[in-house]
């Protein structure tokens, strides 16, 4: 028999004091995401435009490339943060969640990083 109160054990239960940190950094992700995507795909269809020459002249701008390497990284980022809150949620088994959230990072990350690395190279003339 407990003689703890309802509110006590709800108290108990909480969350582990990350998860409003992690929410916002989310949120404001996905705030950013939209003029980065509106912004994408006026770049996108005036790249058609120019032609490959011009698409190429065009991402050698800095702002332009910076714009670029900010369109690869932050959806890898919001999507990592995403799945990574679905794993933790509702995988019970500790080892595989914490093998399944390595192998998202990394794989993230390396995609990610394959991202920007094509686009340096371009934008550096490379």
């Amino acid at each position: 028999m407990s003689f703890q109160t309802p509110l006590g054990v709800a108290r108990g239960n909480g969350t582990a004091r990350s998860g409003t940190g992690h929410g916002l950094v989310q949120h404001a992700i996905a705030l950013a995401l939209i003029p980065i995507g509106l912004a994408a795909a006026v770049l996108f269809f005036w790249m058609i435009q120019v032609g490959y020459a011009g698409a190429v002249s065009l991402l050698r701008q800095p702002w332009v490339l910076l714009f670029v390497v900010l369109l690869v990284a932050l959806p890898f980022w919001h999507g990592y943060l995403g799945i990574k809150v679905i794993i933790e949620d509702y995988v019970s088994n500790k080892r595989l969640a914490y093998t399944a959230i390595t192998l998202i990072r990394f794989l993230s990350v390396a995609v990610a990083l394959l991202g920007i690395i094509a686009a340096a190279k371009i934008g550096f003339g490379g």
